[in-house]
């Protein structure tokens, strides 16, 4: 059974471009290596982070939501670890609401 999880990382914000989008696509490419599904990305720009983080004040912000195996998540943020441009990164599990059918008892 698969689950949605979003994951949310912070890039430096000194790369280009065309860095940028080499990153979305490595770690697109490893999560669908590693059975997920139904990958969406948003690249949220850069911004101002809230506090310093590895010396950099600013940030570009990349969000993905997916649904795979819990398996998927720990080379994927290993990968992120090891990465010089990834500065900040989690991954939360999504929970999703269950559609529930109450039953509205008629009175006469």
């Amino acid at each position: 059974m698969s689950t949605v999880y979003e994951t949310i990382y912070i890039l430096r914000p000194d790369l280009g471009d065309e860095q940028v989008e080499q990153a979305i696509a490595k770690y697109q490419n490893l999560l669908k290596e590693q059975g997920a599904e139904d990958i969406q990305i948003q690249n949220r720009g850069k911004r101002r982070l809230a506090y310093e983080i590895k010396k950099q004040r600013d940030g570009i912000y990349i969000q993905m939501n997916y649904s795979g195996p819990g398996s998927a998540i720990a080379p994927m943020e290993r990968a992120m670890r090891l990465s010089e441009e990834v500065i900040r990164y989690l991954t939360i599990k999504q929970e999703l609401p269950e559609e529930k059918t109450d039953k509205v008892a008629v009175t006469a």
